[in-house]
């Protein structure tokens, strides 16, 4: 894979997990707060009343949401550092290589010389 791939791919790893944590993350952060407050824990629902919950499966939901998030976050980051310290173009084939002083594909490689 190309290093420039590594980055996008490392930026938008990260930029997914920040989203997520973003949209999905409150109801997993406020069992920390009942839980260290209150030391009652409840889920609640749109259509019910709140149901008492233990708050040792919220924390370990919270615990496996934090890992979800760490690890895209962390894979994006490896991802970047991957693309950033890549050797980028520095490491062109000489038969892939374009330009002033590189014969092209489709020129032949010992041109003659047309001055006799």
């Amino acid at each position: 894979m190309s290093d420039t791939r590594f980055t996008l791919l490392g930026i938008g790893l990260i930029f997914a997990g920040f989203i997520i944590l973003g949209i999905f993350g409150a109801p997993y952060f406020d069992a920390t707060i009942q839980a260290e407050e209150f030391g009652d824990c409840f889920e609640y629902f749109d259509d019910r009343p709140p149901v008492p919950v233990q708050c040792e499966v919220k924390l370990q939901d919270k615990m496996m949401f934090s890992g979800l998030v760490i690890g895209l976050v962390g894979a994006g980051v490896i991802s970047l550092v991957k693309g950033v310290k890549g050797h980028w173009d520095q490491d062109v084939k000489p038969e892939d290589m374009v330009g002033p002083g590189h014969p092209s594909s489709d020129e032949p490689s010992n041109p003659t010389n047309n001055e006799d």
